[in-house]
């Protein structure tokens, strides 16, 4: 497949567009800043939010078979910076997709569309993709806000979108909740292939997890999408150093994002 990733000079974009690109797959890569040394392929900077610049993208860039979308503020901010971040630059993708016939996003969402669901105690309930939305920041506001955006042009347009929401991405887990919430590198970019390559998936979620031991969240509608992630935190439990946040940070799935050290206003001035 020929690819667009945006974002591919962030940490998870460089995994993943080197990732695809040893898989066989032809890589854009478009971001805000120049390619990474190293990056040797097509590549377009640019504001994903700015909708000339990214139908400008897509004009030059030539024939496109799918979008992986994981260009934007990886953290907590304002809302209209949130929004803007995370639906904005969706939309304008979303929008450049139908103008150029590109019927395939992979969308980078986040558990904490979720975040304020509280941690089951029961290690076999997990939360499923069914469950419902309760973000637990601006920034949770902005990926629940992304999902319907693309469920509304899967149902208008009749393009896929698969929402891959996210745990923690880092090379190791590093605290005790990342034991349950932990994406591989290499488990990145199996998910991301497997909602790329999937046939007609419509509109779908999956939880952007490895194959944790300790996961709080359903992995089988991964599973039914091809996502046959490899790894487990558990493997680096020993390595993991508790910490005195731990105890709050497991009482709902988004962690400290739940919690007071996140309260913000909505609207920063």
């Amino acid at each position: 497949m020929r690819v667009l990733v945006t974002g591919a000079a962030g940490s998870i974009g460089r995994v993943v567009a080197t990732g695809l690109t040893d898989r066989g797959h032809e890589v854009v890569g478009f971001d805000v800043l120049p390619a990474p040394d190293g990056y040797d392929g097509p590549w377009h900077t640019g504001d994903c939010a700015d909708i000339d610049a990214v139908m400008a993208v897509f004009a030059e860039a030539g024939p496109i078979d799918g979008v992986v979308h994981l260009a934007g503020i990886p953290t907590e901010s304002s809302l209209p910076d949130a929004l803007t971040s995370h639906v904005v630059t969706t939309g304008a993708l979303l929008d450049a997709m139908v103008a150029h016939d590109v019927g395939r996003i992979v969308y980078a969402s986040s558990n904490h569309a979720v975040g304020r669901t509280p941690r089951p105690t029961d290690p076999d309930q997990l939360i499923g993709v069914d469950t419902p939305p309760r973000p637990d920041t601006s920034y949770g506001v902005a990926k629940v806000a992304a999902e319907a955006l693309l469920r509304l042009h899967v149902d208008r347009h009749g393009i896929d979108a698969v929402s891959c929401r996210i745990g923690s991405f880092t090379e190791y887990p590093e605290n005790v909740r990342a034991l349950s919430t932990w994406l591989s590198p290499d488990d990145s970019v199996r998910m991301v292939e497997a909602a790329l390559t999937t046939p007609a998936p419509g509109f779908a979620i999956l939880y952007g997890i490895s194959a944790n031991t300790r996961a709080w969240w359903d992995l089988e509608p991964g599973h039914a999408l091809g996502y046959d992630p490899q790894d487990d935190a558990e493997e680096f439990a020993t390595q993991v150093q508790p910490s005195e946040h731990d105890g709050a940070d497991a009482e709902h799935v988004g962690g400290p994002y739940a919690g007071p050290r996140f309260e913000r206003p909505a609207l920063d001035r």
